[in-house]
């Protein structure tokens, strides 16, 4: 098993059968789908794009094993395994290892608020432990805005100085590039071997200037190939062309909500409208808005 390769990432949607459970192998064909044709270094599944946090714990215990039955590379994917009961994470954790998955993306334990870093720090200290595997690679997921359970980067810190490369790095989709720049500037980003993955393509290049290792990000489900274009670019012309194009794509993505959007996007791509399919409490886009977003994908020339 290996870390995580450097570059896009896609927070991979989730498709849901019509009794609201996974539809593993189609998750697993769609993400074949994002590393060939969609652009894509790799995948992100079960995170807040994938609607991670309101799918059964039975559905994402069994997922890494669908995907080492479908051949994906270990370097290829990062299991979403954050839960509010450290217990639950243990247990997704151990499940994605030992399907040859080392890589897992974990949100804090998020439903008690205000908590100390002392208190983080044992959370993710008794996940490491418990799981007791050397080649774990754990992504600390700072998503303020959603978990109300910030990551400073004091703790980060401390959790790279007490257990080494198994803090492998962190998403930041806190949407404040200063705030990976303060975590770059305390770890050494990719210079140190810690990768800094910021939530939006609009990101790629300003990140990539000062150590970030690429970014994992929700848009990037329909928008995966402009932002591959543009990490490929040459500087310049070329490369401020395909910059430009990122945001235009990341412009729509940010008027609707985005994982309904994606759904609906891969939907028309596919051919099939129960991608449309949401976990409650979630909704799929109304009518008007799906209507609007076909305008908007016409005017980029996408799907």
């Amino acid at each position: 098993m290996t870390k995580a390769k450097r570059g896009i990432y896609a927070a991979a949607i989730s498709p849901f059968q019509a009794d609201g459970t996974l539809d593993a192998a189609k998750l697993t064909s769609y993400c074949r789908h994002l590393l060939t044709d969609g652009g894509c270094d790799g995948v992100a599944p079960m995170g807040t794009t994938g609607e991670g946090t309101s799918i059964a714990l039975q559905d994402r215990l069994a997922l890494p094993q669908a995907f080492q039955a479908a051949g994906f590379q270990s370097e290829q994917v990062i299991f979403g395994t954050g839960a509010p009961a450290i217990g639950d994470s243990i247990a997704l954790t151990r499940a994605a290892v030992d399907a040859g998955f080392c890589n897992v993306l974990v949100l804090p334990p998020y439903f008690y608020k205000n908590v100390s870093d002392d208190g983080l720090f044992a959370a993710y200290a008794r996940l490491i432990e418990q799981v007791g595997r050397e080649d774990l690679r754990v992504y600390l997921y700072h998503f303020p805005q959603m978990s109300q359970t910030p990551i400073s980067p004091e703790l980060v810190v401390r959790l790279r100085q007490a257990f080494g490369p198994i803090i492998a790095g962190l998403k930041d989709s806190s949407g404040d590039f200063e705030q990976s720049r303060a975590i770059i500037s305390a770890t050494g980003g990719i210079a140190e071997d810690f990768d800094i993955y910021p939530s939006s393509e609009t990101m790629l290049w300003q990140g990539l200037s000062i150590g970030t290792a690429g970014i994992i990000s929700g848009s990037t489900n329909a928008f995966g190939t402009l932002a591959q274009a543009a990490l490929r670019a040459t500087q310049g012309t070329e490369r401020d062309a395909a910059m430009a194009a990122v945001q235009a794509g990341r412009a729509v993505a940010s008027k609707y909500p985005l994982m309904a959007a994606m759904k609906q996007i891969e939907a028309w791509r596919s051919g099939d409208d129960s991608w449309t399919r949401m976990a409650p409490p979630l909704t799929n886009l109304s009518p008007d808005q799906a209507a609007e977003l076909r305008a908007d994908l016409d005017q980029l020339n996408q799907v």
